[in-house]
């Protein structure tokens, strides 16, 4: 018996470093890190600008508060849960707008795409009405809502409408006719055509919808609040303001940002993970 051919070979550390699939990796690894370098870089360079201009005095310390006073108010209103309540009450209307105005989206888009009957009805109207802002509607939504939770959650649900529906009907419209005619020859009713083949096969355009709208209520609901509220994020800019605390305002706009880049990455990864499936599937 051979012993010498029986024996188990295993990778040295060094060769296993030189094989391919490290190398891969580890030039994946290398460009993260710095593509987040380089998008680190302005950020860096403004905050050096920002406490150069506080050191220098350009402007004066109620107009541009320094750096450590802004960090100092982000941990007392964490502390004290100032931020958390009013955050937590601005993604509450954000969550509710999301499945008002998804849900109609949704549902406006569907009907459209799978229907030539209604988008001739619809789609005209659909496209005059769409080209109005937010702001626009504030108005109109005071006579019927008032100024209470239903204007916000109303002005915040038709900003996610908008892009909802018009993804929606874009991925129908996109499917190749070659699978409706599949389901066609295998008689699918019309809930089960829209069910097993026009919802699946839309669901990165649909979730593209999904990820715009988020964004666009998400700003629309800051702005919402700015204009009239007595809570959530927008309103504790506005108190910051009143009481000339501009640090207060900063914090806002930075609790903002970070939130709305948070959403976005979350939507990415949930369509990466979408497309992924696709892919697999088909």
């Amino acid at each position: 018996m051979n012993t010498a051919s029986s024996r188990i070979t295993y990778l040295p550390p060094a060769a296993a470093a030189g094989h391919p699939r490290w190398r891969l990796a580890a030039s994946r690894l290398a460009a993260r890190a710095l593509l987040l370098a380089t998008g680190l870089l302005l950020p860096l360079l403004l905050l050096g600008l920002w406490q150069y201009a506080v050191q220098r005095r350009w402007l004066a310390e109620q107009i541009l508060p320094p750096p450590s006073l802004v960090w100092d108010s982000l941990v007392e209103l964490w502390q004290n849960g100032d931020l958390v309540a009013n955050l937590s009450i601005s993604l509450k209307r954000l969550g509710w707008s999301l499945l008002i105005g998804g849900g109609a989206g949704l549902a406006l888009g569907l009907a459209m795409g799978v229907s030539a009957s209604v988008k001739a009805y619809v789609y005209p109207s659909f496209q005059l009405l769409s080209q109005f802002p937010v702001i626009g509607w504030v108005p109109l939504l005071i006579i019927f809502a008032g100024i209470g939770e239903a204007l916000k959650v109303s002005a915040i649900a038709i900003a996610v409408v908008v892009p909802v529906t018009v993804n929606t009907y874009q991925g129908i419209r996109n499917i190749p006719r070659a699978l409706l005619e599949v389901a066609a020859v295998y008689r699918f009713t019309f809930g089960q055509t829209v069910r097993r083949l026009v919802l699946p096969a839309a669901s990165a355009s649909i979730f593209n919808g999904l990820r715009q709208g988020v964004m666009q209520g998400w700003l629309s609901l800051v702005f919402v609040e700015l204009l009239a509220s007595s809570e959530g994020i927008g309103y504790l800019m506005v108190w910051g303001r009143q009481l000339l605390q501009l640090d207060i305002v900063v914090v806002g706009m930075l609790v903002i940002g970070a939130v709305g880049i948070l959403l976005d990455r979350l939507l990415a990864w949930c369509a990466s993970r979408l497309q992924g499936w696709q892919r697999n599937a088909y």
